[in-house]
């Protein structure tokens, strides 16, 4: 297996799972919108559900337009991830872990839609001034993590030259027949 490929799946296989349990542990432990407060005013856990987007986008809208969309549009991400994931060269372990970071919120995200039609959101972080970040959960933090990792890789490029090396190869070959 190369290393992109173990990668990619050792990374969703850590998020998806990891995400569906912390929240059937928040659903089966903790009542609709109980917090408990873990850090005094910085960081609570708090059940509870969003119909919507990232904050709270479309929370609003019709039951089944909001479905069909969050459900299409994570289905096109997902290919688009996939896409992307094919073209990595076999050694770039590093932006196949940051796909497959986000393949794995994304699948979680997905998942509570389809079962609950919502997601289940818990982790509440206080920010100086009395500010309150958006409630979240472990699919979230995941698709952040995994998009920044991707913009670190765009913006400060690892030397590619050994990275690349299987991709010369193969066109060399592919040249010389």
């Amino acid at each position: 297996m190369s290393p992109k490929a173990f990668a990619f799946m050792i990374s969703a296989l850590v998020v998806f799972p990891l995400d569906q349990l912390t929240k059937y542990w928040i659903v089966s432990r903790i009542h609709y919108a109980e917090r408990m407060e873990i850090i005094p005013g910085v960081f609570d856990i708090t059940h509870v559900r969003n119909p919507g987007g990232a904050f709270s986008f479309f929370a609003d809208g019709p039951f089944e337009q909001r479905m069909i969309f969050f459900i299409v549009t994570t289905m096109v991400a997902i290919v688009v991830l996939l896409v992307f994931y094919r073209d990595l060269a076999s050694q770039d372990a590093f932006s196949a872990t940051a796909l497959g970071v986000v393949l794995g919120g994304a699948l979680g995200n997905l998942v509570d839609r389809i079962r609950l039609g919502e997601v289940v959101d818990f982790l509440d972080v206080h920010l100086p001034g009395g500010y309150t970040w958006p409630t979240f959960n472990v699919a979230d933090s995941a698709i952040v993590v995994g998009v920044i990792m991707l913009l670190l890789e765009a913006f400060f490029p690892r030397d590619k030259q050994s990275d690349n090396s299987d991709r010369s190869d193969g066109v060399r070959a592919a040249n010389s027949n």
